[in-house]
C-alpha cells in the first residue's frame, strides 16, 4: 500500500454535456478531503477544474494550484487556494505537479487532460517515476482509451502489464483504494528486442 498524501488531478476546463461530470468531480473532491489527501491541480476556476477544487476546499481539504504564467496573467487563478505556484510554461507546470503528487487521476477532459494523463503514464512505463495513474470513468468516458490500449497491445506496441497499469474506476473511493494498492510493473517497455 502506498500512503497517498497528495494527488494530482487532471480534468477539463469545460463542464461537458452532462451534469454527471461536475457531480463526479465534486464527489472526488469531497472524498480526497475526507481522506486528508491534498489536491494538486492546474489552479484555475474553470470547468471541472474549479468544481473539484471547490469541493475539496468546502470540505476543509488542502488545494495547491500550479498555474502557468499566461493563465495567471489573464486572472484565471482560483482566489481561495491553500497554496499556489506560477510556472513559466505548461511543461514546467506539469513537471511541478508531478513533483508534488504521489499519484495521478484524470477526470473527463479534452486534449490537455489526455496529454497530461498519458505523459504521466508514459513516465511510469519508462520508470522515470513509480506513481500510479488512474481515471475516474464517468459515463464510460474512458472506455475508448481502454479499447485503444488493448489495440496497442494486440498489435504488438505495448506489453499487457503496461496496458493494465492504468486504474480505471467509476467510483472515487474505489479509485483511491486501487491507487493506494497499486504496484508498478516490473517489465521493460520493449517487446522482443535485445535488452527487453
Amino acid at each position: 500500500m502506498t500512503a497517498l498524501t497528495t494527488v494530482a488531478v487532471f480534468c477539463g476546463s469545460n463542464f461537458g454535456v452532462s451534469p454527471a461530470y461536475a457531480e463526479a468531480a465534486a464527489a472526488l473532491g469531497r472524498t480526497l478531503a475526507a481522506r486528508d489527501i491534498g489536491l494538486v491541480y492546474g489552479g484555475t476556476t474553470k470547468g471541472l477544474m474549479g468544481v473539484v477544487a471547490d469541493a475539496v476546499l468546502e470540505a476543509g481539504g488542502r488545494v495547491t494550484g500550479v498555474i502557468n504564467q499566461r493563465l495567471f496573467d489573464r486572472g484565471h487563478l482560483h482566489p481561495k487556494l491553500t497554496a499556489h505556484e506560477v510556472a513559466v510554461s505548461m511543461r514546467e507546470r506539469k513537471a511541478r505537479m508531478a513533483d508534488l503528487a504521489d499519484a495521478f487521476i484524470a477526470l473527463p477532459g479534452g486534449l490537455g487532460t489526455l496529454e497530461e494523463l498519458l505523459e504521466a503514464a508514459t513516465l511510469t512505463q519508462l520508470g522515470d517515476h513509480t506513481k500510479a495513474c488512474g481515471v475516474l470513468n464517468v459515463r464510460g468516458f474512458y472506455e475508448p482509451l481502454r479499447a485503444l490500449l488493448a489495440t496497442a497491445t494486440d498489435e504488438g506496441f505495448m506489453k499487457p502489464e503496461h496496458r493494465d497499469m492504468m486504474v480505471i474506476e467509476p467510483d472515487p473511493a474505489a479509485l483511491l483504494d486501487a491507487l493506494a494498492a497499486w504496484q508498478a510493473p516490473t517489465v521493460t517497455k520493449w517487446i522482443g528486442q535485445p535488452g527487453s
